[in-house]
């Protein structure tokens, strides 16, 4: 009977520990540390959350459904966060000996909720007793100290997001925006935009790889997507890169280099697996017929296009194959809605998988 009680104790000491350093890394550590149980608890209430919406669901309901999805996850997570640490210590205090179940059970809720109607006689349980309040009250605060960085960090991101629809249109294109810049005459302003969209994909790295539960907050309004709102931009700074003729911007080269590698190293949070080195030439998800709609369509309104169409592809693709897997698998794990060059065609992507790893796409030799 000694030695179960030893064996308990330490497996509730265990699972306090386990439970405190997933919240240490959920919320505090200021890196992109995967923490298996909130990855446990936003993967099932995922499922569930896809149950109730139901499979042939519009887009519509989907969008009403999963907009409770993440706040409500989070509260999820501390409920989860809260059970266990009062199921660890509740065998510890069984395992001090002295106690029934039942009454470790209700020690722990007492203590944990600092509610005080149950008290410990003995100081080895007083001690106990003490470091579970502090557990308890040091979770809450972590998260609610979170929720401020979350929503500081949502805001930040849907004023950019909102504000493209003036430029890109809704559901935004990047052919949209250069066509909307050439008629009104402000192409040559098009750089305020790739440099200020430089820092919004370093402000979206750093939030959404820390906070990862930002990932799935959706806009306010159910037709704009952070997610496709990168990909318009993505898109517009390649095509103005590869096709369009103008002198060469590097600023918007910067652009490309900045998104691609936030939604890279978001994707790895995930384990979205995609090639780390891609080539020129790999092939991606637009085909040459959607991109020569795209050329005609600048072509009729008037945009000043480099003449070798061939070359122009080439050289489109060989940007957007940085960005293409990223920002397809994303799209669908978000559940964005439509836009073209993006979510249209994530129909088929990634999904999440519990405690999966990324997989790099490891070229032959040669």
């Amino acid at each position: 009977m000694i030695v179960a009680r030893v064996v308990v104790f330490i497996a509730g000491a265990a699972a306090v520990y386990a439970t405190f350093g997933s919240a240490v890394r959920t919320v505090i550590l200021p890196r992109a540390v995967p923490a298996k149980l909130g990855r446990l608890v936003f993967l099932r209430m995922r499922d569930l959350f896809r149950l109730w919406a139901g499979p042939g669901a519009t887009y519509e309901r989907r969008d009403r459904v999963m907009a409770l999805y993440a706040p409500v996850s989070l509260l999820v997570l501390l409920g989860v966060w809260v059970t266990l640490v009062v199921a660890g210590y509740t065998g510890m205090f069984w395992g001090l000996g002295g106690r029934s179940v039942p009454t470790a059970f209700r020690l722990s809720g007492s203590s944990v909720l600092t509610l005080g109607f149950e008290r410990p006689s003995d100081l080895p349980a007083t001690l106990l007793t003490f470091t579970e309040a502090g557990v308890g009250l040091v979770l809450l605060a972590m998260l609610i100290t979170y929720l401020p960085s979350i929503y500081a960090s949502f805001s930040r991101r849907e004023n950019a997001v909102t504000a493209l629809e003036i430029r890109a249109g809704s559901p935004p294109s990047g052919v949209e925006m250069i066509d909307r810049y050439w008629v009104l005459g402000r192409v040559d302003r098009l750089e305020e935009v790739w440099r200020d969209w430089e820092t919004w994909f370093v402000q979206v790295e750093e939030s959404h790889s820390s906070f990862p539960a930002l990932v799935f907050f959706r806009s306010p309004q159910p037709d704009h997507s952070w997610v496709t709102a990168a990909g318009a931009v993505l898109d517009a700074a390649s095509l103005v890169s590869s096709t369009v003729d103008v002198p060469r911007n590097v600023q918007a080269e910067f652009c490309i280099r900045a998104g691609y590698l936030a939604l890279r190293r978001i994707a790895d949070f995930f384990g979205i697996p995609y090639a780390p080195d891609p080539k020129k030439g790999d092939p991606i998800t637009i085909g040459r017929d959607e991109f020569d709609e795209a050329y005609d369509r600048l072509a009729r309104a008037g945009v000043p296009l480099k003449l070798d169409r061939d070359d122009c592809w080439l050289n489109f693709a060989g940007w957007r194959v940085n960005y293409d897997t990223v920002l397809v698998a994303l799209a669908g794990l978000t559940m964005a809605p439509y836009a073209p060059w993006s979510s249209d065609r994530s129909l088929r992507a990634w999904r999440p998988r519990l405690f999966q790893r990324r997989a790099k796409v490891v070229r032959p030799p040669g």
